[in-house]
């Protein structure tokens, strides 16, 4: 670490700090320690760091059991962690709040991590078990299915209103799976919307997050039913409703304007490209992260991030209607 910190000209706790947390120094201190942790190809010795801080340099992640992983947002959590010197251990468990406490108390009482982050609801509302600190930041429920900021719809309204700015006046909504609380969320913004701006729609269709929901749906609709825009639940919907409206002979977006939702990289790179909603799941994972290594080095929780979890993102697949 003198090293790095010789090279780059500054302190070793400048270091330290940027170890623990990349945005903790100023951008230009930061660039400095960057290229000299590169160029010495340094790498934290996690055992003598544990040795003389008396801690495993582990942390766990606890949450539902479900078939929703959650990536995005454990890969930053993960990414976040890793650059603190910390590992990260996922714990999966089968059962309810009560079942992810039991393993919560198991371990910390184990000594095997130094601090838990649960992202689905537990039942202890203590900030520590053993110990150890624990963070909640519940953005999932008993399914993985997403809950609060990530399961917001109120920009099905702006899509609404930019689509109807546009021109368009009769919209489709392809729905969600309906046992999630963000599907039924869109769904319930698209018809009110619809509805106070006087427009006219087709109906919603579909009920699932695929791709064949989303071809299901546009094939299945009447010659002439006048439909222009699509707003679709994700952009796994999205792409199939972009080929089923290929399939019909229609054209997007110069028949058929389509919106999708999540800004996954395939929708970046489908023809056209999709317009839709980047949901920031990452910046969840990344500050329940932050206020674990806070409440582990005994420090002010971090004010949180003033963001827009959910930003709408304009590409090729929209544009006016047909004249």
């Amino acid at each position: 670490m003198h090293e790095v910190a010789r090279l780059a000209g500054v302190s070793h706790t400048t270091v330290s700090r940027y170890l623990q947390d990349h945005d903790s120094v100023k951008p230009k201190t930061r660039v400095k320690v960057e290229f000299a942790v590169k160029t010495l190809d340094y790498r934290p010795n996690l055992v003598a760091r544990s040795m003389r801080t008396r801690r495993t340099n582990r942390l766990a992640i606890v949450l539902a059991a479900g078939s929703h992983f959650p990536g995005r947002q454990l890969a930053a959590a993960s990414g976040t962690a890793h650059q603190a010197g910390y590992q990260v251990d996922v714990v999966s468990v089968e059962g309810g709040p009560r079942a992810r406490s039991a393993r919560i108390d198991d371990l910390a009482r184990s000594g095997q991590v130094d601090g838990i982050l649960a992202i689905s609801s537990i039942i202890s509302r203590s900030k520590s078990a053993g110990g150890v600190p624990v963070v909640e930041s519940e953005n999932y429920d008993e399914k993985l299915h997403v809950l609060g900021e990530l399961a917001g719809a109120a920009e099905v309204r702006e899509i609404v209103e930019y689509l109807a700015g546009l021109g368009h006046e009769t919209f489709l909504h392809v729905a969600g799976d309906q046992t999630f609380a963000s599907a039924r969320n869109r769904k319930s913004v698209y018809l009110a919307t619809i509805e106070r701006l006087g427009l006219r729609s087709v109906g919603v269709l579909g009920g699932e997050w695929s791709a064949q929901c989303g071809f299901d749906a546009i094939t299945s609709l009447p010659e002439g039913c006048g439909v222009t825009a699509v707003v679709a639940a994700n952009d796994v919907v999205a792409t199939g409703v972009v080929r089923g409206a290929l399939s019909r002979g229609w054209r997007v977006p110069d028949d058929l304007s389509v919106f999708g939702w999540d800004d996954e990289e395939i929708a970046r790179f489908t023809t056209p490209s999709l317009s839709t909603v980047a949901v920031d799941r990452e910046g969840q994972g990344r500050d329940g992260i932050h206020r674990l290594l806070a409440a582990i080095n005994g420090e002010p929780a971090p004010q949180p991030v003033t963001r827009k979890v959910n930003q709408l993102i304009f590409r090729e697949s929209t544009a006016p209607p047909p004249s």
